[in-house]
């Protein structure tokens, strides 16, 4: 009996140490892979036509045909998906740095109007998804899908791809564009997982009022309370690194209590069944705009250039998984009978995405720019044609909803199930590659020079000088902006240079909700989570080294 416990105890070692070796040679590889992207990226960085997202999936693709060949056809990918490895450890870097990045004053002057597109359109889109699907996927003997299958279809098909979006506009060249295709991208994603936990919360069986009701205040306290834990968790953040100066003993101290703070909202959302991307989003507005400014000049730098990092690779890792992923042989198996059945149901599925699209951008463009007065505040038909065809790109949102709902563990044990994922995997790799390959070009087509474009759409200079400090310098502009409205309100019109349509608005200040914020930020909030113009006093830091230098 001893032999034989001691055998087995061997045997299990044994295949212990072949298992973690098999995962050591798999990580070496992947990152690898990611050296790769990096290095081809690049060196098409001034390609017309490629980016990082399509850079990933070709390499993705490429590296799935070796591994499908070595290994007789039973793998494709290195790693196996988890839909916990992508929200938990991927997602939140990518959504944080958004918000921390964000051009601040340019968000929130087009608050209205990107809430507009992010929610409202993406529940008109999820409605004609998910109806049209209902209405054509009977035609088709695929499987059993229940009501909460059309209905999570819709919600996986409305997320459009942020990340890929944002790597096509250029922030400096279109800053109008490009922070109402990026702000309704993020509002988007978040709609869309909201919606999507809404859907798996409740039994949709037996829908009634009742029913509706509930789902809709669902959606609404969702919405509302993942915001305010954002903005607590930032709040919280900017008001213990002011009062506590962990810059006078160790800068690393504030950057890693800004990241875990960070973090920890995320998690907190997910704790408590809440839009953890709604969460991480505004937190990282509230950061960038108070505890930001309460670090120390190094530690500025150093935060700005780790998000950014941290959010560049997980993009980076997510598409090359995805590419990896579509060859998956499993998922292909139970489709191979009828491959034109699902090819069929991609292209109805793609279709959708078109006319979804549509049905939400232009009739809300339409209205928004009912509520404009100046012209060059309205949204222009080529401006709504690039925000149309910017936002019918699907990428990782939607692949980790489709696995969420349709797999068990990274497999598909149904063949309605299988169906949905390879039509998924499909769109994905189709709206990600086709429809990324002609962004650039398109943009060029319907915009053509960076300087018309500034002056077309945008009613403010270009963005800040440098892209390297984007923070401070959108800061600084919207403390200029706002002295520029004060100075006027109280003397009259100041002569500073300006485009003519800015001086003809400002000549007649106007008490919008940003000029109350504004009041109401430099009386009470920064007062008390400090804010730019707050400078702890740091022996030995840069800022102090400077005011020696000048005095």
């Amino acid at each position: 009996m001893t032999v034989d416990v001691s055998s087995l105890s061997e045997r299990s070692v044994g295949m212990l140490m072949t298992s973690d070796h098999t995962s050591v040679v798999s990580m070496n590889l992947f990152v690898a892979l990611l050296c790769a992207c990096i290095l081809l990226g690049h060196l098409l960085e001034e390609s017309r036509w490629m980016n990082e997202s399509i850079t990933a999936l070709a390499i993705g693709l490429c590296t799935g045909v070796i591994i499908l060949l070595t290994t007789g056809g039973k793998s494709s990918h290195l790693l196996v998906f988890s839909e916990d490895l992508f929200f938990i450890y991927l997602l939140p870097p990518i959504i944080f740095n958004a918000g921390f990045q964000v051009k601040k004053k340019q968000f929130f002057r087009n608050f209205m109007t990107i809430m507009t597109f992010g929610a409202v359109g993406t529940l008109i889109s999820f409605a004609i998804i998910s109806l049209g699907a209902m209405h054509f996927f009977h035609k088709f003997n695929i499987g059993s899908l229940k009501i909460g299958d059309y209905l999570a279809l819709g919600a996986i098909f409305s997320a459009t791809d942020s990340v890929c979006t944002l790597q096509v506009l250029n922030q400096d060249e279109t800053p109008l564009l490009y922070s109402l295709v990026f702000g309704e991208g993020v509002v988007n994603d978040a709609t869309s997982v909201v919606l999507f936990n809404a859907i798996q919360s409740f039994d949709l069986s037996h829908i009634n009022t009742s029913t509706a009701l509930q789902f809709i205040g669902n959606f609404l306290y969702l919405f509302a309370a993942s915001t305010i834990l954002g903005v607590v968790a930032g709040l919280l953040s900017a008001y213990i690194i002011k009062k506590l100066y962990f810059g006078r003993h160790s800068t690393d101290r504030e950057v890693a209590l800004m990241i875990l703070m960070a973090y920890l909202s995320y998690i907190l959302s997910e704790l408590f069944y809440l839009s953890a991307i709604l969460t991480v989003f505004f937190c990282g507005i509230v950061m960038s705009h108070y505890t930001w400014h309460n670090v120390t000049e190094s530690s500025r730098v150093t935060t700005k250039h780790t998000f950014a990092t941290l959010s560049f690779v997980a993009e980076i890792f997510i598409f090359l998984y995805v590419g990896m992923d579509a060859l998956d042989i499993e998922k292909w198996r139970f489709v191979s009978d009828s491959p034109g059945k699902s090819m069929a149901v991609s292209s109805i599925l793609l279709a959708l995405v078109l006319v979804g699209r549509a049905a939400s951008v232009f009739p809300l463009s339409f209205l928004t720019n009912l509520t404009k007065k100046s012209p060059s505040d309205k949204i222009s038909l080529k401006q709504q044609v690039t925000i149309w065809w910017a936002g019918l790109m699907r990428g990782s949102v939607s692949m980790a909803l489709a696995y969420n709902q349709f797999t068990r563990s990274g497999h598909t044990d149904l063949r309605a199930n299988a169906i949905m994922i390879t039509s998924t995997i499909t769109v994905v790799l189709f709206s990600t590659v086709v429809f990324g390959l002609m962004t650039k070009p398109l943009v060029r087509i319907l915009l053509p020079s960076s300087k018309h474009i500034g002056s077309m759409i945008s009613s403010e200079p270009s963005s800040p000088k440098s892209i390297t400090v984007p923070l401070l310098s959108n800061g600084q502009d919207s403390e200029v902006s706002l002295g520029v409205q004060d100075s006027e309100a109280n003397h009259g019109p100041v002569n500073i240079p300006r485009p003519t349509s800015l001086r003809m608005l400002l000549s007649s200040p106007t008490h919008t909700v940003h000029h109350y914020w504004r009041k109401f930020d430099n009386a009470f909030m920064r007062p008390v989570f400090g804010g730019r113009g707050f400078v702890p006093y740091v022996p030995g830091s840069p800022v102090e080294q400077n005011d020696h230098q000048w005095h």
